[in-house]
């Protein structure tokens, strides 16, 4: 179990970090950058950080429904973990919907020097990642808070 909780924990934090630091610093750092420069660097850099997330998805499934069969299943959970489940699974459909949808125009706008699709794009891939680094955070907070009370 432990060796679960631990991978568990890695993973959450190397997503909900990493959306923090996309939104909170890399996104205000390549601010002043010319529009082409500064999409193709973020299509990059994400591209790199959304293969960690895929890892991330799967460890986070994998050792929660470990950990949930540990505890007994669904029925014997505490309310806590129920809504931690629930909000995550939401987090990896919002993921999956970044992947598939806005965050493939931003690379095909991006390989197509068509700079205005391209930020179009980016723009639905940041209010996403935001709607998602809120979710990730409010669950760190349900998993911390709600376990001492």
């Amino acid at each position: 179990m432990a060796a679960a909780v631990t991978l568990h924990l890695l993973a959450a934090v190397v997503w909900v970090g990493g959306m923090f630091f996309a939104h909170m610093a890399l996104r205000i750092a390549v601010g002043d950058l010319e529009p082409p420069v500064r999409l193709a660097l973020m299509a990059r850099t994400l591209g790199l950080f959304f293969n960690w997330v895929w890892m991330g998805i799967i460890i986070l499934l994998v050792t929660g429904i470990f950990m949930i069969g540990i505890m007994g299943g669904f029925g014997a959970m505490p309310t806590y973990v129920l809504i931690m489940f629930i909000v995550g699974v939401a987090m990896m459909l919002i993921f999956m919907h970044i992947y598939f949808g806005p965050f493939k125009r931003l690379k095909a706008g991006v390989a197509a020097s068509d700079t205005q699709s391209a930020a179009k794009a980016m723009g639905q891939v940041r209010t996403l990642v935001t709607l998602n680094l809120v979710l990730g955070l409010l669950t760190i907070v349900i998993a911390k808070g709600f376990k001492f009370l």
